[in-house]
């Protein structure tokens, strides 16, 4: 079987745990073949550093390769909608780093340009294909919870405000709801679905416009009272803090970093007042990503990011901003 070949557009520093690293394991399959940066002398640097075959100084070079089937686009948000478009254009299939894009909006004029070119476009929420929220879904779709009451979710951790740190710039698509927020979001709709009811959100700004904590009260299908946190405030730890929990009249279920279970996680499950934690052994969330890609690339799975999941996704971060007095991205 043929390998797929990976380009780099942007020589970001996530590139080596979401593609390289997972790459490596999965050789047979997939090769990352080049890097396109801003620069030729940046992308030169990043080609030699992780050993890539080629680089080319432009992003729009990248993309005109012949010999790259896939792209992984790990710009700026302020970024994603633009070159996710071009790279679909000129006939590759685009894994793109959440969030997918500053607005609903652009999401939707992404989802017709997939639509138009007959390619795959999916959205980098890593951690929907590992084992461990997948146990977590088998648990709450098992029903040994009973009626579900309460879900708490949150994302914590700080991001130190530095010179041209995109998660505090407003044209950007900085903010905490954008970078961090987005996951409890993710997780909740991923579990209950969409048609969720907001009740409250509210937002601390550090600079004009920027949450750097951001809290929203949600009502579920079933009447569920839905919590939703993430802060990147200076005051926090760099260690992050990335907590689900279900709590329903037979039972509680908490899980510990369900962002990047592979880093260390806890699946916590309390029924009639004995508890049982739980710490699965799988590869990182990165490595069943990529995986799934090839998967839905070849037809042997149904994507479960992008499409409409990505656009309801946006807007209800367009309507929890807008909620709480700030500008949509």
């Amino acid at each position: 079987m043929t390998r797929l070949r990976i380009g780099l557009l942007g020589a970001s520093r996530i590139a080596e745990k979401a593609i390289l690293q997972p790459a490596a394991l999965l050789a047979s399959d997939v090769e990352v073949r080049a890097v396109g940066a801003s620069s030729a002398a940046k992308a030169q640097a990043y080609a030699q550093q992780y050993q890539l075959a080629a680089w080319e100084g432009s992003y729009q070079a990248l993309l005109q390769r012949d010999d790259i089937d896939l792209i992984y686009n790990a710009l700026p948000a302020s970024l994603h909608a633009q070159w996710s478009i071009k790279a679909l254009q000129a006939g590759k299939s685009v894994l793109c780093e959440k969030p997918f894009a500053l607005n609903a909006a652009e999401v939707s004029s992404m989802l017709s340009a997939a639509e138009q070119s007959g390619q795959l476009l999916l959205e980098g929420y890593h951690y929907r294909f590992h084992p461990v929220f997948l146990k977590v879904q088998q648990l709450l779709q098992s029903g040994v919870l009973g009626k579900l009451l309460t879900v708490r979710s949150n994302f914590s951790v700080r991001i130190a405000e530095t010179p041209g740190s995109l998660r505090h710039q407003l044209a950007l698509g900085g903010g905490a709801l954008m970078d961090l927020g987005c996951y409890p979001l993710h997780w909740v709709r991923q579990l209950l679905g969409n048609e969720l009811q907001l009740l409250q959100a509210a937002a601390i700004c550090h600079t004009q416009g920027v949450d750097e904590s951001f809290s929203a009260r949600l009502l579920g299908p079933a009447g569920e009272q839905i919590y939703l946190g993430c802060s990147m405030a200076e005051h926090l730890n760099r260690q992050h803090d990335a907590y689900l929990e279900l709590l329903g009249e037979q039972g509680k279920l908490e899980v510990f970093n369900l962002v990047a279970p592979h880093q260390g996680h806890q699946i916590r499950l309390e029924l009639n007042g004995q508890s049982q934690t739980e710490q699965l052994e799988a590869e990182s969330t990165y490595y069943y990503q990529l995986k799934h890609w090839l998967d839905c690339l070849r037809g042997q799975a149904t994507p479960l990011t992008g499409g409409q999941d990505a656009l309801q996704q946006m807007q209800w971060i367009d309507r929890l901003y807008l909620a709480a007095g700030l500008p949509t991205r």
